[in-house]
């Protein structure tokens, strides 16, 4: 504060409450293919009907990608989805010529809404064959009439409205219609999807609770199906003008157009990569368990070498290859070893055994489908059952959700040998059910971190301590400061260890560490020893027999 030169009183006000926050632990991210739904741009979803509502059901060619999604969703309501596209063959449809790209909101934003496409006056909403055959009718106070097909769908003829009016405009209003001619969306072919009544050609034009009413304000914001493109052509159109004394041009019949020319296109594996991608940055994407779906190592490697071992906070979850183990049989554990040997070593990264067969009942099919998304769902509850630092495998938190078969169950000797490689068998056990029997992450070398509950354990507390540290930063590197962050840091710790995340912690933040050479390089070192907890991975049980005459106490511990 500035010093004060005559009698007076100051308050300030000390905030010593920081606390290291809490981090989410469970935030799913996947790169897939499927047919709908925003391209390239990371978009959440909750759950299954979410998925269904945003990126559609799946098709005999992307259930393997489709799947990996809602099996995650089945263990938790928060997944980071990027449909990857090919972006040289991937189309929307339109309502005149070739098919174009519009991947998202924000490349329409950018690239066409000045009304110059060419490619007709609508196009779908997302690229994809499926977009083919919605239809958008558009009627105004010169074609409305009972012979018009949707007459019946609206309460009164379009006119002139009261913005318009007031302004001395006229004839401004429309209807308009989007039908699902196919029946793809809606499941009844011709019904109308989505309908407008009363909006208008002006383009200042606004509703009585100051919205706008501009038809293609309206679509844009509101249609789930369709965007705008260019005007209906009219001679000396003035739609899109503002209201104030124009009399809009009117139709001269009902203006019909049908999206054709939608593609789905090819999708290679760099189109996944670039999917990935979307989540290589820590700043723009916070997740923390990456479901590779039906990868490959090419893929994988990627993702861990590119983003894991990168950002190091979050894991990825891998499954071998679907030739590695359906309908492979004495070759399953060579092949999946085989996979294991093309990834890099990493603690960022967890491999499982297999594939799983799975009821479809979009298609009425049972489908072979990769087990990573249930791996990484098992890790998303036992981070809601308990804590993160908990094994996820076993009978108590490691059960697999949807299997009707294996593809294949590896015995006892498969899984000491994949064990050894660092993959985790996931096991079918009579009367017990399916279950990830294994906590292993992918580091080749022995360490504390070749545990998932301990990388997982790692990752949280360094997230929260750094994310809590922001606040020292600028702070002059002092005593009190040193002794600031140390109050902040060791009831965090404290807690971890009540809930039996460590056996014991140390905090060191003096001049022991910040030496005069440390503070005048501007720097700031805290130093944070832990012992982890370990997971239970055998048990030895010795049963032993004694005479009659024996007491205990002479014999315990000596066998």
């Amino acid at each position: 504060m500035a010093f004060e030169v005559s009698p007076g009183i100051v308050v300030k006000e000390i905030d010593l409450t920081a606390i290291v926050p809490s981090v989410p632990t469970s935030i799913g991210a996947f790169a897939g293919n499927f047919s709908w739904g925003p391209a390239n741009q990371i978009t959440t979803v909750h759950n299954e009907i979410d998925l269904v509502n945003q990126f559609y059901k799946p098709s005999a060619t992307n259930y393997e990608y489709w799947y990996s999604a809602s099996n995650f969703l089945s263990y938790s309501g928060n997944l980071q989805v990027v449909r990857a596209a090919n972006t040289t063959s991937t189309l929307n449809a339109v309502s005149t010529g070739a098919g174009i790209l519009i991947e998202n909101e924000t490349d329409y934003e950018y690239n066409h809404t000045d009304g110059a496409n060419t490619n007709g006056v609508f196009a779908a909403r997302y690229p994809g064959v499926i977009g083919n055959g919605l239809k958008i009718e558009i009627a105004d106070a010169n074609t409305f009439s009972s012979s018009w097909a949707y007459f019946s769908q609206f309460t009164d003829a379009p006119a002139t409205s009261s913005w318009a009016e007031q302004r001395g405009g006229a004839n401004d209003e429309v209807h308009i219609v989007v039908v699902d001619t196919n029946g793809v969306f809606s499941g009844s072919a011709n019904s109308v999807i989505e309908k407008y009544a009363f909006i208008s050609k002006a383009s200042d034009a606004l509703t009585n609770d100051g919205s706008t009413n501009y038809y293609v304000n309206v679509l844009n914001q509101r249609s789930r199906y369709i965007w705008w493109l260019s005007h209906p052509t009219l001679a000396n159109n003035n739609w899109g003008s503002v209201a104030a004394n124009t009399n809009f041009k009117n139709l001269a019949t009902v203006s019909t157009n049908t999206l054709i020319n939608g593609a789905d296109g090819t999708i290679t594996t760099g189109d996944i990569i670039r999917g990935y991608d979307y989540f290589a940055d820590s700043e723009f994407s916070d997740v923390s368990l990456i479901v590779s779906g039906p990868t490959n190592s090419t893929v994988a490697t990627h993702i861990i070498d590119n983003i894991c071992e990168t950002r190091k906070d979050c894991i990825v979850f891998i499954s071998p290859e679907k030739a590695d183990v359906v309908n492979n049989y004495a070759n399953e554990e060579s092949d999946i070893k085989e996979f294991r040997n093309l990834l890099t070593s990493s603690s960022y990264a967890v491999i499982d055994s297999g594939w799983k067969y799975q009821y479809d009942k979009y298609n009425d099919v049972y489908r072979w489908l990769p087990l990573n998304a249930d791996i990484a769902g098992v890790c998303a509850r036992t981070d809601n059952d308990r804590d993160p630092w908990y094994s996820p495998a076993g009978l108590n938190r490691g059960l697999i959700k949807n299997v009707v078969k294996l593809a294949w169950n590896p015995n006892k000797s498969n899984r000491d040998n994949l064990y050894l490689k660092g993959i985790n068998s996931v096991v079918t056990f009579l009367s017990e059910g399916t279950m990830l029997y294994g906590d292993k992450t992918m580091l080749s070398r022995p360490s504390a971190f070749d545990r998932i509950n301990v990388r997982r354990l790692f990752i949280v507390l360094e997230k929260a301590i750094a994310k809590a540290s922001r606040s020292t930063l600028f702070e002059f590197n002092d005593q009190f400061t040193r002794a600031q962050f140390v109050n902040l840091v060791e009831p965090y710790l404290r807690d971890v260890k009540g809930r039996r995340g460590i056996y014991d912690y140390r905090v060191v933040c003096d001049e022991t560490n910040n030496t005069p050479e440390i503070i005048d390089r501007n720097e700031f070192v805290g130093d944070i020893y832990l012992k982890p907890s370990r997971s239970i991975n055998f048990i030895t049980l010795n049963f032993i027999a004694t005479r009659t005459g024996v007491a205990f106490e002479e014999i315990v511990g000596r066998y």
